[in-house]
């Protein structure tokens, strides 16, 4: 069973920047493509941001501009989301999944809290 293990999230001041990885025990993690999603209180989860096991990176504009880029390394199984000029709204758990469809169930993902 593939498990998730996100890690990075933490407390931030509005503007500053925070990067997520999410390590994926996946055998075949360089075959397939990957995503972030997150949470915030009261909402339903949104996709963030996915990269094509080519390479090909896709996010959604509406939820995150050109603010966060994500990113991967085959070698150590990780997925990246590098996360800046954050904003009181950015406040989630965010979460990593298999891109497009998930796998059918999610990690515990890590809380990102953007607050002065």
């Amino acid at each position: 069973q593939v498990q998730f293990m996100e890690s990075g999230g933490g407390l931030v001041q509005p503007g500053e920047s925070l990067t997520l990885s999410c390590t994926i025990s996946e055998n075949l993690f360089g075959a397939y493509s990957w995503g972030w999603w997150r949470q915030a209180p009261g909402k339903q989860r949104e996709f963030l941001a996915s990269i094509h096991y080519g390479g090909t990176l896709n996010y959604d504009d509406s939820a995150v501009g050109e603010r966060f880029k994500i990113s991967r390394d085959n070698a150590k199984k990780t997925l990246y989301l590098q996360m800046d000029y954050l904003k009181p709204e950015d406040t989630a758990v965010y979460y990593c999944n298999r891109f497009p469809g998930g796998v059918g169930y999610w990690g515990k993902g890590t809380l990102v809290t953007v607050s002065w």
